[in-house]
């Protein structure tokens, strides 16, 4: 096997699997296989794991302005690499390359310097008790396992790695098995910039070798970004061990324009929660309710923008739309459009596109927009991971409030008005732990990022994310005599 297809990385260099299990690489835009990579063995999963171990031993107790030295420059470094990833990531993920030029690696960057600005800072507080005194110290938790998504490859793998190596952790991460090929780089990129080995490693594989990772009796900490289902089986995996767990899953998130919104603006917010990266965002707000009065000139408006919408080579700069991860989850959207069929309008779109010049076999879907009765309809109620947006309509705030909380997901939700109290007013009632107002999408790294309810468990990025990554040891210091009834 040949360098470049060495997707494993411990002891700070890639590592050839010793397991004879291996799975395709496919180009989404194309249909066609690049690589083949090899999954890890329990062997492999084992030598990551003492690998994480020595580079904990020295990380840890490194002095944290060094540690978040060696993070600025990974950022720095990551954004010298940035075209290049890009490329790798559209290969892989099949999104336009003016999206992963503009967005990915950069994102990824961010919270590489937002973290490594704020590892010196870590501290602990100071209690005085009168004749004695007590103090607290965070501490990391030791390694970590971080579970990445195929949407947004790099970004993720770099959510994940930063506030857990800001906080004197140690990381072994799994990608996702349809994205293998950043995660390495990224790996390269921190060994570059003087991150010890063994501090940051990668495992390529499907389920079963991240549930080598949420059964390792010595792993204190897994982070997942995927399926609720998944979700579900890793805090399951988690709790016999008592793992630290951080879960950000599915959503079907309500988007809620009313109507004296700026209908233009309320277009582009629609269109951002649902046709970015072809509609393969957790927090898409894919159920977008529409005050009834402005409901026509809404549909008018977002129809002409969409049609105009160029789907194509993901290659090209100029294409907007483009190729579905894989055929079989391409089948799955055609699949819910296809049933949208029978319970709601659809007004455009809902086909595969195989007329594409050099990407004839690839997993190209128009984007769709339905209009639906109520929220009865399956593509109102389940999670489709796919460019395809509902329009609902609504009379009243407490009534489009009541249905946007009518769901089991709460990763995020959006409201458009001019009217501030009322955006606020209803802001505050809707379940959902990261919401926009007149925006969609904006997930800056200095602000948290995490769900409500069946969506997951804890936050990304921002400082509630040390919480995440670190626990606290409280100290108390005897001053004087004990107090002793003996």
């Amino acid at each position: 096997m040949t360098k470049e297809h060495s997707y494993l990385y411990y002891e700070g260099k890639r590592q050839v699997a010793s397991s004879s299990n291996h799975f395709d690489n496919i180009n989404p835009a194309t249909g066609k296989m690049m690589h083949t990579v090899q999954s890890a063995s329990r062997d492999d999963v084992e030598a990551a794991v003492q690998s994480a171990k020595s580079g904990f031993q020295i990380w840890s107790a490194m002095a944290p302005t060094e540690r978040g030295r060696i993070l600025r420059k990974a950022a720095e470094l990551l954004r010298v690499k940035n075209e290049e990833i890009a490329r790798i990531e559209v290969e892989d993920t099949g999104k336009p390359l003016s999206e992963a030029i503009a967005v990915d690696a950069h994102s990824g960057a961010d919270a590489l310097e937002y973290f490594g600005g704020i590892a010196a800072s870590l501290h602990g507080e100071h209690y005085d008790l009168g004749g004695s005194f007590a103090y607290t110290r965070r501490e990391p938790l030791g390694i970590c396992a971080g579970i990445g998504a195929w949407n947004y490859p790099v970004q993720i793998a770099c959510w994940k790695s930063a506030p857990a190596l800001a906080c004197g952790n140690a990381m072994i991460f799994k990608p996702a098995e349809l994205t293998p090929r950043s995660a390495v780089l990224l790996a390269e990129v921190f060994t570059e910039a003087g991150l010890p080995d063994g501090v940051f490693n990668v495992v390529q594989g499907e389920a079963e070798v991240g549930q080598m990772l949420t059964g390792h009796p010595d792993i204190r900490k897994v982070s997942l970004t995927g399926e609720v289902g998944t979700g579900k089986k890793v805090m399951a995996d988690a709790a016999t061990s008592l793992k630290h767990v951080t879960l950000e899953l599915g959503g079907k998130s309500p988007l809620i324009i009313f109507e004296d919104a700026d209908i233009d603006e309320a277009v582009n917010g629609a269109m951002m929660a649902n046709f970015y990266t072809q509609g393969e965002i957790c927090s898409n707000g894919t159920r977008v309710y529409v005050a009834e009065s402005i409901k026509s000139e809404f549909l008018k408006k977002l129809v002409a923008k969409t049609e105009k919408l160029k789907l194509g080579n993901p290659m090209k700069m100029d294409t907007q739309v483009g190729a579905l991860i894989s055929k079989e989850h391409m089948n799955k959207v055609l699949g819910y459009i296809e049933k949208g069929r029978a319970e709601a309008r659809l007004i455009l779109g809902g086909e595969r596109c195989e007329a594409i010049a050099e990407c004839q076999d690839g997993y190209f879907v128009t984007p769709a927009i339905f209009e639906a009765k109520d929220d009865s309809a399956s593509i109102a109620q389940d999670e489709i991971f796919g460019a395809v947006m509902t329009v609902l309509s609504f009379e009243s705030e407490e009534e489009v409030v009541q249905r946007a909380n009518d769901t089991v997901y709460g990763l995020a939700a959006g409201v458009f008005t001019r009217d501030l109290a009322r955006a606020h007013r209803v802001i505050n009632q809707l379940e959902a732990g990261m919401c926009w107002i007149n925006n969609y999408n904006v997930t800056p790294v200095e602000i948290p990022f995490g769900p409500y309810k069946q969506s997951g468990i804890g936050k990304e990025n921002g400082l509630a994310a040390l919480d995440a990554y670190s626990q606290l040891k409280t100290v108390y210091v005897e001053m004087d005599k004990i107090d002793s009834p003996y």
